[in-house]
């Protein structure tokens, strides 16, 4: 077969497909990775193939935009009516899937459709996999005849919250159904010569990496694959060699806070300065930048720029997260208990499905104080409960076919799916 994969210019998105991709090549199969021309390099870099189309577009928000998001930390409307019930009216997303639509239209796709489509009549595809917003892939998708896959990077709130809109549209008096997600995709099916259909916006089916208990599904078909850790070219320093003599705790607030916030939203001193009262070892993640604000660093508070995750979470009794889907999901691959400091898009809410699970512990940066996390660490290190249910999470995640496992019922999917 042939499978183009799509994806906006993000790194934090693009490393959730990439061992997608590498099962799909290693499996005999033509992949070809499609995204913006200055993305190719790092497409490059992870040993695929790039397909640069359309023109380079700035995904960052304007200055005006991102100071609303810091005022409103959260999933961005309208997708927040997944997790706000007082959001889940048809007056609050009627308006709001439109400015979504105009969004996506502004952003990530616009710039990529008309190459897109052209390459994939010139190349034909079996199959298109796309992550939830480069619909472009979609649209190709229907305008050459393939069979086309949602990807997750995380919870399914744009599943989630497309369900509630029909939902709440099929209640409207006939006039009132307005339905611009509809109207967009029509509009370029009249260009590219097909109708919308709901699969557009979902996939003929979805791809999910995370286990069910990780994981809220809209009433769609997904077919599960087991999460690998990939984040880009690492290496492994000689000091992960050895067992730690302590028990070790590994400290991360991730690598896009600073370039998005400009800072951590926390105070990292003082969770370093609590945890440090505790006879453990800490290993600390922390952007180079930050490291200056440290001041003096404790004696058992090891400071890195970056170690790869996937090597280290291993070698840790528990783990501080900022409760980034990877993150988490790479740390429960090894049954280790991990409390997660969230913030904001969908680590709320696999923050609580975590504490819900049993496999951890979970707390809002806007409560997360240095006592607070000493003592849930502490409570994380010394309740054997936690562990139990992290064994019991890694094992579900083992049920779940690899993605080397998955190749076949791919190949099952496209050839149902595909039209041509």
């Amino acid at each position: 077969m042939r499978i183009l994969f799509a994806a906006n210019p993000e790194k934090a998105i693009f490393l959730y497909l990439v061992p997608m991709a590498w099962a799909l090549r290693t499996a005999g199969h033509e992949v070809r990775f499609a995204s913006q021309p200055r993305f190719a390099d790092t497409i490059t870099q992870a040993g695929l193939t790039a397909v640069p189309v359309g023109r380079d577009r700035d995904l960052r928000m304007t200055d005006s935009e991102e100071a609303l998001q810091a005022e409103r930390p959260g999933i961005p409307p309208p997708y927040d009516a997944f997790d706000t019930p007082e959001h889940a009216t048809w007056e609050y997303l009627k308006p709001g899937m439109l400015g979504a639509a105009n969004l996506w239209h502004r952003y990530g796709n616009f710039p990529i459709i008309p190459d897109l489509v052209e390459f994939a009549r010139s190349w034909k595809p079996d199959l298109v996999v796309w992550e939830p917003l480069t619909f472009a892939g979609a649209i190709a998708a229907k305008a050459c005849g393939a069979a086309h896959a949602r990807m997750l990077f995380g919870i399914d709130v744009f599943g989630g919250v497309r369900e509630m809109y029909r939902k709440l549209r099929d209640r409207q008096p006939p006039e009132e159904r307005a339905d611009p997600v509809a109207d967009w995709f029509a509009g370029y099916g009249r260009k590219y010569g097909f109708e919308f259909s709901e699969d557009m916006f979902t996939g003929n089916f979805t791809i999910d990496q995370f286990p069910k208990s990780l994981q809220v599904e809209a009433d769609l078909d997904y077919v599960r694959t087991r999460y690998v850790p990939y984040g880009g070219p690492a290496s492994v320093p000689k000091w992960l060699w050895e067992k730690p003599e302590k028990p070790r705790v590994a400290f991360t607030m991730g690598l896009s806070a600073t370039e998005v916030y400009g800072s951590y939203n926390v105070s990292v001193p003082e969770i370093l300065g609590k945890l440090s009262e505790l006879d453990i070892e800490i290993v600390a993640t922390v952007a180079e930048a930050e490291q200056p604000k440290l001041g003096k660093v404790p004696d058992n508070v090891r400071i890195v720029s970056y170690v790869p995750w996937h090597a280290l979470a291993p070698t840790c009794s528990a783990v501080i997260q900022h409760g980034g889907a990877a993150t988490l999901a790479t740390t429960a691959l090894n049954a280790v208990p991990q409390l997660s400091v969230h913030y904001h898009y969908d680590q709320p809410i696999l923050g609580r499905l975590l504490t819900e699970q049993g496999a951890g512990l979970d707390i809002h940066t806007s409560e997360a104080t240095g006592d607070k996390i000493r003592d849930a660490v502490r409570r994380l290190l010394t309740e054997p409960g936690f562990r139990e249910r992290a064994v019991a999470l890694r094992d579900e995640i083992d049920t779940s076919p690899t993605p080397n496992e998955l190749v076949p019922r791919l190949e099952e999917l496209t050839a149902k799916f595909r039209t041509r």
